[in-house]
């Protein structure tokens, strides 16, 4: 929620939401306009999430992107074969399964490549830091100063208000933000 009200135009969110991506699936994303991305699927299998590093010596290895393929579980079908995701270009694939207790990662058939820097530490890291290092990041990524508390609102998914979204962006007006909170499935007001 915290990217739409910052950056409403959508091809330069850094992460991005649907919550009706596909019946049944919500969809996450990242790209910062340098290459890397990914995508996180969440769905009645559990969740999926395909990453690129561009500068991992791993990125767009076709053996990796065969490991993944072998590995995950074909109730992941809908991930893997999602063209949006670029399933060829990646150097990091997670999952969990809907009863799964934990995370798997795909594993690249190479023992030479254990120990590579895959990118997943660098990109995934954020989405448990603290809304601190949010501020931190929109200082840095969109050169802007945003309240604290206001984003702790958003972490802990309190209520969008028009006050909310005014402290983060005086120019978004609050019935832009609704469109944004009901394509994301946030609370509004």
């Amino acid at each position: 929620m915290l990217d739409a009200i910052l950056s409403p135009e959508w091809e330069y969110r850094y992460y991005s939401f649907d919550a009706r991506w596909n019946e049944g699936e919500e969809m996450a994303s990242m790209r910062n306009g340098s290459g890397d991305d990914w995508f996180l699927l969440f769905g009645p299998f559990g969740a999926a999430i395909k990453g690129l590093a561009h500068e991992s010596s791993l990125a767009g290895d076709p053996s990796l992107t065969a490991a993944v393929k072998s590995q995950v579980p074909e109730t992941f079908a809908s991930f893997l074969n999602e063209p949006a995701f670029s399933m060829d270009e990646l150097s990091y694939c997670y999952w969990k399964g809907a009863e799964d207790l934990s995370w798997q990662k795909a594993e690249h058939g190479n023992t030479l490549a254990t120990g590579v820097d895959d990118g997943s530490t660098e990109f995934l890291l954020p989405l448990i830091e603290p809304a601190s290092a949010y501020v931190d990041f929109a200082s840095e990524y969109y050169e802007i100063e945003v309240p604290l508390s206001a984003v702790e609102l958003i972490y802990e998914q309190g209520v969008l208000t028009e006050s909310l979204v005014k402290s983060l962006n005086p120019d978004l007006s609050f019935a832009e933000a609704k469109v944004f909170a009901a394509e994301i499935g946030y609370p509004c007001a």
